[in-house]
């Protein structure tokens, strides 16, 4: 697995695992590196012969088992897709519900339209889209798809929605899906667990989706957070590739619990059940049905957080890249707030034409909002292939994470 640190200790593969390689190595341009400099191979022994003697610690003769197989391999970026609901809800509309208006919000926010799920449009119908459009771009058949990676925090089924996606996408060969929930830091998780996959256990094609729909856990009567959020979709390729050819320079992962009271969306106990009683049963039995309360968020912390944080994720990432920020050709931050991206924007000192952004439009779509302004940003010809990105996720946990990677 991938620690925040950027290091990767990788688990490998074989018909009868007998061990792990425990050194930790360093994810870089160049592909495996070892802590001293020097290139790391990675090698599976023969499972057909000597497994036994391997086990008992006797050993096995050179004669007696056949050439290592490497299994070390990069990966790089290769599609990309989005899809967003057909509900336009602007700011003059919100107006009409709670005290605000289009210059207030937008002002503050930058935000001055957000799409919101209506009708029988569902996240998984939006995720599907996203992925299916993202597989066409990098040109690969569904059943060549060996991993569905969900993130999202609003999934559809308790125990995920990854497998409908899956599913519907038409992936015969049933290939592992589950889903990563990690609020606005997901893609950026999903990301970095897509690439341990692939360097890790000879994945091939990592489908990554981010979707959420926020919409259906805001309080539309609160103007401090239901102006924020909307619903949407967005999905990469990632594929394997040579190492020589590694798309993910350097990444960094972060969480503090401590920060949860500033953003959360907490179980809640349903005033029903008090109202009812036990029935006569024992005491806290049965247990009380759970519910969600809406998104409750302290804006001041959370700017704070993020115009702190964000800045020295990405220098991180960049250090363990050994790449310099004047390599970024693109900045792009998860779409929360266009003064927390300008904020973070002027610390990096990334001048405003190198900074993606499509709030403005859609709001902040949690783990859906790095992959939509990809994919936008992409299709209109504004990212090239080789162009450098530094992305970064911030929100609920707290989490933030940062990678850098190059398109195509």
């Amino acid at each position: 697995m991938a620690n925040a640190s950027g290091l990767f200790t990788p688990s490998v593969p074989s018909l009868r695992l007998r061990g792990r390689i425990q050194t930790p190595i360093g994810i870089y341009r160049t592909g495996f590196l070892s802590p001293e400099g020097f290139s790391l191979m990675v090698f599976c022994s023969n499972p057909a012969q000597g497994s036994d003697k391997l086990a008992s610690g006797s050993g096995a003769s050179s004669s007696e088992s056949r050439a290592p197989r490497l299994v070390s391999q990069g990966c790089k970026l290769v599609g990309c897709g989005s899809a967003v609901p057909t509900l336009k809800v602007s700011n003059d509309d919100l107006a009409k519900i709670v005290d605000t208006s289009d210059e207030w919000i937008s002002v503050r926010t930058g935000i001055r339209n957000r799409r919101v799920l209506s009708g029988k449009e569902s996240l998984t119908t939006l995720a599907v889209e996203a992925g299916r459009k993202a597989l066409q771009m990098a040109q690969v058949d569904p059943d060549d798809v060996d991993l569905v990676l969900m993130c999202t925090s609003t999934p559809e089924d308790l125990f995920g929605s990854a497998p409908q996606i899956q599913k519907a996408l038409g992936c015969k060969s049933n290939p592992l899906a589950y889903d990563i929930t990690a609020a606005c830091s997901g893609f950026v998780l999903g990301l970095v667990s897509a690439a341990c996959h692939i360097r890790g256990a000879g994945f091939q094609n990592v489908l990554v989706i981010g979707a959420d729909a926020l919409s259906q856990y805001v309080d539309w009567t609160d103007r401090g957070t239901c102006i924020l959020f909307g619903d949407a979709a967005g999905a990469v390729l990632v594929q394997a590739c040579d190492s020589e050819e590694d798309g993910l320079f350097g990444f960094d992962l972060n969480s503090d619990g401590d920060g949860q009271r500033h953003l959360n969306a907490t179980i809640k106990e349903n005033e029903m059940d008090n109202a009812l009683g036990s029935n006569g049963s024992v005491l806290d039995f049965p247990p009380k049905r759970p519910s969600y309360s809406c998104i409750k968020m302290n804006g001041k912390e959370v700017f704070r957080f993020a115009v702190r944080s964000v800045p020295q994720s990405i220098e991180s990432a960049l250090e363990k890249a050994g790449l310099p920020g004047s390599s970024i050709d693109w900045l792009l931050l998860h779409q929360a707030n266009q003064r927390i991206i300008d904020a973070v924007a002027t610390r990096l000192e990334v001048p405003p034409e190198r900074v993606i952004s499509n709030l403005a439009n859609y709001g902040n779509t949690s783990a859906a909002s790095i992959p939509l302004a990809l994919d936008e940003a992409v299709r209109s010809g504004k990212v090239k292939a080789g162009h450098t990105i530094a992305a970064a996720g911030f929100g609920a946990g707290l989490t933030w994470g940062s990678a850098i990677v190059r398109w195509r």
